[in-house]
């Protein structure tokens, strides 16, 4: 089959930073399915994956952790799909990636793929809607039709989770939206999926939120730059508030958060997955949800911009659009 590989881990810098391979078809075990890839979508895990992880020309290692396909073989445990269904997922970042013709997943962190959507669109959105609904009702603790009366600060609205996560909250619950985005086309693209302020991270938070009548906030989402804009956090979050991060950190002092008595909360979706947790198959009822509010229009794709087919050169090209910090909402590539 044809894959998309590495095989020496590092920067862009490098003609063969990504290269054209092909690999055996792998054979699911009893929990997997077996997926003819049909889109992908890349995301920062991979650019930090391929920049760290060790790789050879004998072990060449496939990243990628979205895709949407079609199910080729289903192992003997797998229960609720068939050969033929279309199904989307995120996998795990302990097993091979989707920039492969097939790859193996486990069954229990799968969705039915939404039905209104093209195989580009319901690529762009499993590992960011994950990633969203874990932070916004699991680690920030919001309830489906809750938070009358309180803010949800998004800082990069615009960004691949933002854009997932902007939807979920104005869709599914009652919070006031206020998203980040430091250039206007970023800003627009946050208002057009639902937030109801946006502001700009690159200047002063507190007197942003201050202008709209809103002295503090309950609950804030750190897509990037988190380390960047701690100091702000502090200063904006409400007592007893919640502070939820993706992104990777080092040297802030969590005891700012202690006289506020506000909470600090890690999200990261492959948690799960990793670790094989009891509530792993969550992740699939998710999906499976997120799917049935996209049938129903009450979520949009967050497709930024289709890279073509799936090959080395236009996963380099995705990935440095990525890496520079420019893209809005999902960067996608469909076909080999």
């Amino acid at each position: 089959m044809k894959a998309v590989a590495y095989t020496q881990a590092g920067a862009l810098d490098r003609a063969d930073a990504l290269i054209d391979i092909a690999l055996d078809k792998p054979t699911p075990g009893p929990q997997d399915l077996l997926v003819k890839v049909a889109a992908i979508s890349v995301n920062p895990v991979d650019a930090k994956i391929r920049s760290k992880r060790p790789a050879t020309v004998d072990e060449p290692q496939v990243i990628g952790w979205d895709a949407v396909g079609e199910v080729a073989a289903v192992g003997a445990k797998v229960q609720n799909f068939a050969v033929g269904d279309r199904v989307f997922y995120a996998g795990a970042l302990d097993r091979p990636g989707s920039n492969a013709e097939y790859q193996l997943v486990d069954a229990r962190i799968v969705g039915h793929a939404p039905e209104s959507l093209s195989n580009a669109e319901a690529a762009a959105l499993p590992l960011t809607a994950i990633t969203a609904w874990e932070l916004l009702f699991d680690r920030l603790g919001v309830a489906e039709g809750g938070g009358a009366g309180q803010t949800l600060l998004v800082i990069g609205a615009a960004g691949g989770v933002g854009s997932i996560l902007v939807q979920l909250a104005r869709n599914l619950t009652e919070l006031t939206v206020v998203g980040t985005a430091a250039r206007e086309e970023s800003a627009e693209w946050a208002k057009e999926l639902g937030a109801h302020h946006v502001i700009d991270h690159s200047k002063p938070i507190l007197a942003q939120l201050q202008a709209l009548g809103i002295d503090s906030v309950e609950l804030i989402a750190s897509l990037t730059h988190t380390k960047d804009h701690y100091a702000q956090y502090i200063e904006c979050i409400a007592p007893q508030g919640k502070l939820a991060v993706i992104d990777d950190f080092d040297n802030i002092d969590i005891t700012q958060l202690k006289s506020k008595c506000a909470s600090f909360h890690w999200e990261f979706m492959f948690a799960r997955s990793l670790y094989q947790t009891a509530d792993m198959a969550e992740q699939g009822v998710l999906l499976n949800r997120v799917a049935e509010l996209l049938d129903a229009s009450a979520l949009r794709t967050t497709l930024g911009e289709h890279y073509g087919v799936i090959n080395a050169a236009n996963l380099m090209r995705a990935h440095a659009l990525l890496e520079s910090g420019k893209a809005r909402g999902k960067l996608v590539l469909e076909g080999f």
